[in-house]
């Protein structure tokens, strides 16, 4: 899929375009080796003979040119340049010596309506987004307002751009702090976020620009697939979108997909990639409580590795020749769905996986007799989200909670299929250098680091690795005591779910360390625990809520005293979840410090360390958490591999997308 110049995609925006989208393509065997082979051979060739970020200086003296007469405009003549800006664009499309004008035109708002002025690195990464590129910068460089110059730019050139947000907190902060510079251009700014109803909704993406999550943007696009199906196909919104407003025009929540930065985009690109988001509908269950509950009880009573094998680490439980004819002689007398072999072995298959494979307060908690799902990449719950195929309704009778009414699927789609569909597209993370090839093979976006605005402050202190997780638990509370109330620094704690987060609260307790605890059952706090997370001897437990997206300021003098000190107390799947909350702390020449205190019993080192851990217990529980040397081991090892069982994942996923793209045409369906 080729990547189009932004100055076209300026050009196509015509405000009566009736849904544009990218048609995707299949690339030819030939093009396809040709990729593989600048991907793996010419770009690391390539980047060791020139730095990419100097294509990007060369937009500086483009924008400096202009700098002085910004500088010396009124409010309203600087206004006036919006709208002589705002025609030229439209007409010429975003050519450099434009676009470096438009920079250098939000530089001089954003410094009068925020009082920030960018700096020259976020002027470079501006520019990088307009040209469909994935930027990397450091966590605490300005990314939110790095992603505004290129918003504003593509908004005056009407282009539509949607600025997509891994949660709601963060698509809600970030459009409401960066309004003011759009506004001062005459540009309209929507939100949609959950809470947001449909009517909202239609008027959010009619703006200029949408700050918008990945899931809610999904979503609604396969509302508008839906309704496309039903009436009449885009010749009819075509001439809908002619009369001005008419009915059909009206069904439809987006007006396309023309422009789209991501935030955090290794997580929605390469994590979240791997799950299909599927827009499914209520319907009333024909599976009654009474057959659930059975299924329930029937796989409570298999035994492991007789009647079913277990395999963690792919999170799989399949069903023994043995354990099929348990299932075969408590199905015997019963009806319905008990009867057929096949069904039975299946139901019995999502009871043993809501049993097995699904924990409380790590994939899901429950919350008001519901269980919610949790994210486990933002540790967020989703809202109005269930699980298909009846697996939701059996952790619901596990755990003792009224059943829901199953779901049936009207329409799915995974995260590349929806973004490879734009125009063009840009992203934004301080985590993305591991993941480039990924990215280009999938998305066809080139990894491009932006270089540091200050030289980094923090120092990185020796981990600990700990035999059991209780010997861990104590020397963290040990050292949060230590850090927080001897030395007076904030301190930010990193578990990986609700259930490690209030074990930890409930040491911190015992040893009389006052904290905020920050998690998916408390995630309508997260703003006022973010503001004060910086304070003098302040403690945060906090889930990845606090991983990506936080930003918390230091208070008064607690940089005197060494900044803020990120404890991460497990081992995240991906080493870049582990970046990202480690980059909470020594943000913008901050000073600040981090170190890793785990176990050998976490759950990552437990299910992809194995082979190791045998050794490693031994040695450890000689030698103590003195024994340092180990850790980068076994913590190298489970995140090489579990990031090569989830790229196999995508690698499947992306294949079944191709099954089903042969499988729709063939019948004349869409998604």
């Amino acid at each position: 899929m080729s990547r189009r110049r932004v100055g076209s995609v300026a050009g196509e925006c015509a405000p009566f375009s009736a849904y544009l989208e990218r048609q995707e393509d299949t690339p030819a065997w030939h093009d396809q080796a040709a990729d593989v082979l600048i991907d793996r051979v010419w770009r690391p060739v390539a980047k060791r003979l020139r730095d990419p970020a100097e294509a990007l200086r060369r937009l500086l003296p483009l924008a400096n040119r202009h700098e002085a007469d910004y500088l010396a405009a009124t409010d309203d003549g600087l206004t006036a340049h919006a709208r002589q800006l705002r025609a030229l664009l439209r007409r010429r499309g975003l050519t450099p010596a434009l676009v470096g004008q438009g920079l250098a035109l939000l530089r001089e708002v954003a410094a009068r309506t925020l009082g920030q002025r960018p700096h020259d690195v976020q002027m470079m990464g501006g520019w990088a987004l307009l040209q469909g590129s994935l930027t990397e910068m450091a966590t605490g460089e300005g990314k939110t307002l790095t992603a505004a110059l290129a918003v504003g730019v593509a908004a005056l050139a009407g282009v539509p751009v949607h600025v997509v947000t891994v949660n709601d907190y963060l698509a809600d902060r970030d459009a409401q702090t960066m309004t003011p510079i759009y506004r001062f251009l005459g540009l309209t700014v929507g939100t949609v976020v959950n809470a947001t109803l449909p009517d909202a909704r239609w008027e959010a993406y009619r703006c200029d620009i949408t700050y918008c999550t990945n899931k809610e943007l999904a979503f609604d696009y396969l509302k508008d697939r839906l309704v496309l199906a039903r009436s009449g196909g885009r010749l009819q919104m075509a001439l809908d979108s002619l009369g001005a407003v008419g009915a059909g025009a009206q069904r439809l929540l987006l007006r396309g997909l023309h422009f789209a930065i991501v935030d955090e985009a290794d997580s929605i690109f390469i994590d979240e990639a791997r799950t299909p988001l599927i827009l499914s509908a209520t319907t009333p269950g024909d599976q009654s409580s009474e057959m659930i509950q059975a299924a329930i009880e029937c796989a409570r009573e298999l035994e492991d590795g007789i009647d079913y094998v277990l395999d963690t680490r792919e999170r799989r439980v399949e069903l023994t020749a043995m354990g099929q004819q348990c299932v075969a002689d408590f199905a015997q007398g019963r009806l319905g769905v008990w009867a057929s072999a096949r069904a039975r072995n299946e139901l019995i298959h999502q009871a043993l996986s809501a049993l097995l494979l699904f924990e409380r307060d790590l994939q899901y908690v429950v919350t008001d007799n519901k269980v919610r799902i949790v994210d486990e990449f933002t540790g967020r719950i989703l809202a109005d989200r269930s699980w298909e195929n009846g697996l939701h309704q059996m952790i619901e009778a596990k755990e003792g909670c009224a059943l829901s009414d199953r779901r049936v699927t009207l329409a799915r789609i995974t995260y590349q299929r929806l973004f490879r569909r734009y125009m063009l597209l840009s992203g934004m993370t301080g985590t993305g250098q591991e993941v480039a090839a990924d990215i280009w093979s999938t998305y066809r976006l080139r990894t491009v680091a932006i270089p540091l605005h200050r030289p980094p402050l923090r120092q990185y202190l020796p981990g600990q690795l700990h035999a059991t997780a209780a010997k861990k638990w104590q020397a963290v509370a040990d050292r949060v005591r230590e850090v927080a109330l001897e030395q007076g620094r904030p301190v930010l704690v990193g578990t990986r779910s609700v259930e490690a987060s209030e074990q930890l609260s409930e040491w911190l307790n015992t040893v009389g360390v006052t904290h905020v605890l920050l998690n998916a059952k408390q995630d309508q706090a997260e703003a006022q625990a973010i503001a004060a997370a910086g304070g003098l001897s302040s403690v945060t437990v906090a889930t990845n809520l606090a991983g990506r997206g936080t930003d918390i300021r230091l208070g008064s003098g607690a940089a005197e005293r060494g900044g803020l000190h990120v404890i991460l107390t497990e081992c995240h799947s991906s080493a870049r979840v582990d970046r990202q909350l480690i980059g909470r702390g020594a943000r913008q020449g901050d000073p600040g410090s981090c170190e890793m205190i785990v176990s050998l019993e976490d759950e990552v080192l437990r299910v992809f360390a194995a082979p190791l851990l045998g050794l490693a217990h031994r040695w450890v529980s000689a030698a103590g958490a003195q024994s340092r040397w180990w850790l980068p081991v076994l913590r190298a090892m489970a995140q090489t591999r579990a990031q090569w069982q989830d790229s196999a994942t995508r690698r499947a996923m992306q294949k079944m997308d191709k099954r089903l793209d042969q499988r729709l045409a063939f019948s004349g369906v869409q998604e």
